[in-house]
């Protein structure tokens, strides 16, 4: 039988946007750890959630809070009764920053601090709102938590990559200051984790968009060359692959590293393959433009000698990063979210994250295209802006030490079309008026 609060919980998870269960019936909700963290009116909980749908069982982390009476500044976050969802409370989450910075077992809880490192307590929170998957609590101007909602049992790759390049000194990295975990099927699992807050830093996405709508500004002047316009974006993407390249050195120093045997390329590309053809099923928009993949995935069978692999981003992208005064510093090393816990992990060649940076390129020049009056006017421009980006970001990784040549050269061009493919069934089922940002990368290049 379930209580009261697990009756509100099953009506209240499947609303929340960092839900990974959406558009499938919840079955019900059931109270699989419940931690109390601070008692008294406000209180707070930590709570462990196992949310059943279709014969499978998901587990979410929620910091519950209760109060007599939710004020109006928390409405938002009401769960229903006296409880609400407490990473909104500022009153409340500043316990995290304590028990982080005492090292505190509170429960099965393991509150930690990295080594060396001062937590200051007494900081307010905020709740970013761009995120889809997890939350982030930014302390002041001092830290950013970022809340693990779906828990995967085990250690989160983040969690694991960040310390261990911090511990190497890397420049390209924010500075991690605590996490927290508990026991999960006996495996130490980890809930959140603190890292310096880039308070005065940008990201890399918004960058590239200011340097793109600077080009467009020269829609009907296209004798004048991108490298001539103010807002030109080559030289931050050529640091940015001179630090793409370190980071890549750093991860094959601190981890263990492999090979793929060339029967195991055989089989990547014909896993690729597969895809490819599942997906000209299902958007007709890509027939006719496939040859080009095929022919690209040819020549990824044909390589006839091991290829490196190593623990790598996984999920690169000019959102991932972001640009100090200094450097450009790496975001998100959890890779993709949805993926198993155990692919995340696994060893890959470094020229899948320069693929999706590739990629991420292109959708910065043409994404201002859709729904533009001008936007067959300023294509030229897009593919301009993408060409000279992506060459730049290609030169800086070269020169930090990356490898792009040879079969080098031949794998990153099929794991980029690979990365296009898997873009064009995303953009069909869920944006299909950005359908045409992936679909203008089925022609051959030259870089």
């Amino acid at each position: 039988m379930t209580t009261a609060l697990e009756d509100l919980l099953a009506g209240w998870i499947g609303r929340q946007r960092w839900f990974a269960g959406k558009g499938r019936a919840i079955d019900g909700v059931g109270i699989e750890s419940d931690v109390e963290l601070k008692s008294g009116d406000p209180g707070l909980r930590h709570l462990i959630l196992q949310v059943r749908q279709a014969g499978t069982r998901d587990r979410y982390q929620l910091l519950l809070g209760t109060r007599q009476e939710i004020p109006q500044r928390l409405q938002h976050a009401h769960i229903g009764g006296g409880y609400y969802d407490a990473a909104h409370d500022a009153e409340l989450t500043a316990v995290l920053l304590e028990a982080m910075a005492q090292g505190a077992d509170i429960g099965p809880l393991r509150f930690r601090a990295m080594e060396g490192v001062t937590i200051e307590t007494g900081l307010r929170s905020l709740v970013l709102g761009a995120e889809q998957s997890n939350t982030s609590l930014v302390f002041g101007e001092a830290y950013i938590c970022k809340l693990f909602r779906r828990l995967v049992p085990g250690i989160n790759p983040e969690v694991e990559i960040v310390t261990a390049l911090a511990r190497r000194g890397s420049p390209h990295i924010a500075q991690p200051y605590g996490w927290f975990a508990i026991d999960i099927d006996g495996v130490d699992t980890t809930l959140a984790f603190m890292q310096r807050y880039l308070s005065t830093a940008n990201d890399g996405w918004s960058l590239a968009l200011a340097s793109v709508r600077d080009l467009y500004g020269y829609a009907h002047q296209p004798e004048i060359p991108a490298s001539d316009v103010g807002g030109d974006f080559a030289a931050e993407s050529h640091r940015l692959g001179i630090a793409t390249a370190r980071v890549h050195r750093e991860l094959a120093a601190a981890f263990p590293t492999g090979t793929l045997d060339p029967p195991e390329i055989k089989r990547m590309a014909e896993r690729l393959r597969a895809r490819l053809d599942r997906t000209l099923l299902e958007v007709p928009q890509l027939r006719g433009r496939d040859e080009v993949v095929h022919a690209a995935y040819d020549r990824l069978a044909d390589i006839d000698h091991p290829i490196t692999v190593q623990r790598v981003h996984g999920d690169y992208h000019l959102g991932q990063v972001m640009r100090t005064h200094t450097e450009w510093v790496v975001l998100d090393f959890e890779g993709e979210p949805g993926q198993p816990l155990e692919e995340r992990r696994a060893l890959d060649t470094p020229l899948r994250d320069v693929a999706g940076m590739l990629r991420s390129f292109d959708y910065a020049a043409r994404h201002l295209l859709i729904n533009h009056p001008e936007g067959r006017i300023l294509e030229p421009r897009a593919a301009e802006w993408s060409a000279r980006n992506r060459a730049a970001f290609l030169a800086g990784y070269t020169e930090g030490g990356g490898r792009v040549h040879g079969d080098d050269a031949v794998l990153l061009r099929a794991l980029e079309y690979a990365k296009a493919v898997y873009e064009v069934g995303y953009e069909a089922r869920n944006r299909p008026t950005w359908l045409s940002i992936p679909l203008a990368a089925f022609t051959l290049r030259e870089e």
